[in-house]
């Protein structure tokens, strides 16, 4: 059975969470229970124009019209209510029916949440990650029920985009790796990961990057191509390397006792909404990696894109399957579970999908 975690978090943070419930109470807009709701609060991880806010606004506009109006969608830019955890908090107490939250932040209530963070374990077919994160039976019935003891309901999954190497040299074998300090976001699983791969794995916050990498701290970073552009990134980097070792991946949730006091009717018109979404976001994200690839290079043209060939990739793939072992040691018997359900069910969607 998959763990819960503990409530531990919560309870630490309970006071900045409370500062946030404010600053929306003096914004004007009185909070009411989630039933009762006649506006829905969204929150984003991310800043106004990126996928998120695409996701978020597309949602505001068919809720709002299959409510006729009944029902206004109030959408929060990152930064406005506090930090990713904050949201996640104000979610599950009801301040906000509905956040985006990263499974690497889940994981800190769901532990098996953290199988998202592993390099190369979706699949190279996005129409196989469609089937896998938005109603596969990993997500929906193995983990998604543990979010439920925090109140929150995982509404749904889509990737955000290719995780994206950039660097000051290519990077085609993991000896080219040797001593280079990549960037990673704080997680076990990465830093294993990126560690087996060749590189010396180095933390450091978002908003430090740009800096890190034009003072040298770092010499190269990961991330999805839209934060590349929109974090500048590329102004102080050479080269842009596909080695399709991950999906940046995201979820939506909703508070659980919201969702399970909306009239049937009402449940049923969010549901086909997040339905009906599916296909639109995907098709967002390969807009954005394409439109924002294209301002790179008209940006900087002589920035080099390297596609690693199958053959390159599969010795960083190799390579990478040590970071399944941490992912397995920080999670037991259920982490185990979970990421042989979901091998099996990639592989099985991925002959389904092909035949």
């Amino acid at each position: 059975m998959i763990s819960s975690g503990t409530n531990a978090g919560v309870l630490r943070r309970f006071g900045t969470a409370v500062v946030a419930t404010a600053a929306l109470l003096v914004g004007g807009t009185a909070l009411s229970t989630g039933a009762q709701a006649e506006t829905w609060r969204f929150a984003l991880e991310e800043i106004e124009g990126s996928v998120q806010d695409m996701y978020a606004q597309k949602f505001k506009e068919l809720v709002e019209q299959r409510t006729d109006g009944d029902v206004t969608v109030q959408v929060y830019p990152y930064g406005a209510l506090g930090t990713s955890q904050d949201l996640t908090e104000l979610t599950a107490n009801g301040s906000l029916q509905f956040t985006f939250a990263s499974p690497g932040h889940l994981a800190t209530m769901v532990p098996e949440m953290g199988v998202f963070n592993l390099p190369y374990i979706l699949s190279q077919n996005n129409e196989v990650n469609k089937q896998v994160l938005t109603e596969g039976d990993v997500v929906y019935n193995d983990l998604a029920p543990a979010l439920k003891d925090k109140n929150l309901k995982l509404v749904t999954m889509f990737p955000e985009g290719e995780m994206v190497w950039t660097a000051n040299k290519a990077i085609r074998s993991p000896e080219d790796m040797a001593g280079f300090k990549m960037r990673v976001m704080t997680s076990p699983i990465l830093t294993e990961a990126y560690r087996s791969m060749g590189a010396s794995p180095t933390p450091m916050p978002y908003g430090e990057v740009y800096g890190g990498l034009q003072l040298g701290q770092i010499d190269g970073q990961v991330n999805p191509i839209f934060a590349i552009e929109e974090m500048k990134f590329y102004e102080v980097q050479d080269y842009m390397i596909f080695a399709g070792q991950q999906q940046f991946t995201t979820s939506v949730v909703a508070n659980q006792t919201f969702y399970q006091g909306l009239p049937d009717e009402r449940r049923a018109m969010l549901d086909e909404v997040t339905t009906e979404l599916v296909d639109y976001i995907f098709k967002v994200q390969d807009q954005y990696a394409e439109e924002r690839l294209a301002k790179i290079k008209e940006a900087k043209p002589d920035i080099e894109v390297i596609e690693l060939s199958e053959e390159e990739r599969a010795a960083f793939r190799e390579r990478a399957m040590s970071a399944r072992d941490t992912f397995v040691e920080m999670t037991g018997d259920s982490g185990k579970e979970v990421l042989q359900a979901l091998q099996s069910e990639i592989t099985e969607t991925e002959q389904a999908v092909t035949d």
